[in-house]
């Protein structure tokens, strides 16, 4: 797709390897420049989780890159970096506001040495404001953004890092969109992303709702079966008799009463579902309480009505719409198999393959360092002096 793009990334953690591994799946060259002790996503990683002793976190998000390794904090590695930076299209980063101009990679110094490059940055907070420059990870986001107060009855975290991956594919796309103006204008782009904006660009509808619709916090509060405040009940998730749960919500819910055989339920109309909300969602619970799963997808299922089953991981491994699609894949890791998720886009019917699994640390420096044009004897010497690694 994008095979003619360079991309030189100093990304660590998960939302900067993981835009650069969807613009690796999609073709383009990325050559990731680690530090001598690793990146953190390669050397700590999410929970110790560890396969054959490499980090999982790091195995889901950078795979098809080349990786080597800089001191960045070298006199030298200037030196080294910027032959590398005058071949590529696209820099991308997500350091602490000021840490690379520091090192002398900031956008104006790197602009200075390759006009028309695409300088990608992603930050927690932006890069103005009273927050620019202080830490900023999914949580702390998912908290400043409203996402934990309504997530549920009571504020709930999301289960896994939304923001992150979220903020990934959102800072893919604004390099997208800046390589397709280079391809036609030759201009590059200054392109910047945070977590921040992808944590509210995750509640666009939600946030447009309670703003334009005037609501206020009372209007956020639900019972807990119902999960979402704008949408009419019985949209949300109920336990059942056999602890299965379904999520149930269909159009034509005049006839939810009648298709589960209860009068009940079928006494009220649409005003009165919304006028008495909580009362008409506790009599859905305790209707769908007293049955199976079974019973639920015998009554709901040839009435048109949409409903699922709430399904564990494990479920998922195993789910034959997520095997027909295609979505999860295994690579070798000394042996053992490492799963993880494809790149979840079809292009012309085909998901991109993994074509090389997550690279050693400093694995392509040579191969790297000579394609720039440094004769092996200088490699050796920057090898060395611990420019590189």
């Amino acid at each position: 797709m994008i095979d003619q793009m360079t991309v030189l990334s100093f990304a660590h953690f998960v939302q900067g390897p993981a835009a650069a591994q969807y613009l690796a799946d999609l073709g383009a060259d990325v050559v990731t420049v680690e530090p001598p002790g690793g990146s953190w996503e390669r050397r700590v990683g999410s929970g110790g989780i560890r396969l054959a002793g490499r980090s999982v976190t790091f195995l889901s998000v950078n795979r098809n890159k080349r990786s080597i390794v800089v001191d960045l904090k070298h006199p030298d590695a200037l030196t080294v970096l910027r032959p590398l930076i005058e071949r590529a299209d696209v820099l991308l980063e997500n350091y602490r506001d000021g840490a690379l101009d520091r090192l002398g990679l900031g956008y104006e110094a790197v602009r200075a040495i390759k006009p028309d490059i695409i300088y990608a940055s992603a930050s927690g907070w932006g890069s103005r404001g009273p927050m620019a420059g202080r830490p900023g990870v999914d949580l702390l986001v998912q908290a400043r953004t409203g996402l934990v107060d309504v997530t549920g009855n009571r504020p709930t975290a999301a289960g896994t890092p939304v923001v992150d991956h979220h903020g990934a594919a959102l800072l893919a796309m604004g390099v997208l969109a800046a390589y397709a103006r280079k391809l036609t204008t030759g201009a590059g782009t200054r392109v910047e992303s945070s977590l921040l904006g992808a944590g509210l660009d995750l509640q666009a509808e939600s946030l447009a709702l309670y703003f334009s619709g005037r609501r206020t916090a009372a209007d956020l509060a639900r019972p807990d079966e119902l999960a979402c405040w704008s949408i009419d009940a019985p949209y949300g998730v109920y336990r059942l008799r056999d602890a299965s749960v379904v999520i149930a919500v269909h159009g034509a819910v005049d006839e939810l009463g009648d298709a589960l055989g209860s009068p009940v339920l079928a006494a009220y109309d649409q005003q009165a579902r919304r006028a008495k909300r909580d009362e008409y969602t506790a009599a859905v619970a305790e209707v769908l309480g007293a049955m199976t799963y079974a019973e639920v997808a015998e009554r709901l299922g040839p009435r048109g009505f949409w409903f699922e089953r709430v399904a564990g991981y494990d479920d998922v491994r195993t789910d034959p719409q997520v095997t027909a699609e295609g979505l999860l894949a295994e690579f070798d890791v000394d042996g053992e198999p490492a799963t993880v998720l494809r790149h979840p886009v079809r292009y012309d019917g085909e998901l991109p393959g993994i074509r090389t699994a997550p690279a050693e640390l400093g694995e392509h420096t040579r191969e790297v360092l000579r394609a720039a044009g440094f004769s092996e004897s200088e490699v050796d010497g920057f090898l060395a002096a611990g420019v590189v690694a």
